[in-house]
């Protein structure tokens, strides 16, 4: 029997990225680890976290999650972290080269989905993702749109 892949409790979700969904086309997912220091922990345990215009970016062979918006600590002093940083990603180098040879294709981006938390540690799940244009956000509301109605009449029966 094979061991079945885990998906992140809603108890440990933090942060969720809608608005990725909506305008990318979801090709594949991986887990990544994130070097946080101590103020931008506790304010992800907070829920103070956007990953609305997040972007992963590869540079000499290391991966960072970047314009991710985790909110200053409220009771942090003056070592508390810039909002706004570049946050390394914690991949193993396989990974790192299929990202990288996953992006050399034009329209494709790496994209935060989901910021949880995993035995203690704060784990972001990013997305291959291709760039949906406008006709095709409108097919995938028709039909959700479509199947909700649908679901509605079989409710019925």
């Amino acid at each position: 029997m094979a061991k079945k892949k885990r998906q992140p409790n809603n108890d440990n979700l933090m942060a969720q990225n809608r608005k990725a969904r909506h305008d990318y086309t979801i090709e594949s997912t991986m887990e990544a680890g994130m070097v946080l220091k101590g103020t931008e922990i506790k304010s992800i345990r907070d829920r103070r976290v956007n990953l609305k215009d997040g972007f992963v970016r590869i540079r000499n062979h290391e991966a960072y999650l970047e314009n991710v918006h985790i909110s200053e600590y409220a009771e942090g002093n003056q070592f508390n972290h810039d909002p706004l940083r570049n946050r390394k990603l914690l991949l193993h180098k396989k990974e790192i080269t299929r990202l990288l040879n996953d992006t050399k294709a034009k329209g494709i981006t790496i994209v935060p989905l989901k910021l949880y938390i995993k035995n203690g540690f704060a784990k972001v799940l990013i997305g291959v993702a291709k760039g949906k244009h406008e006709y095709d956000k409108r097919e995938t509301l028709k039909k959700r749109d479509q199947n909700r109605q649908i679901d509605r009449v079989l409710k019925h029966y």
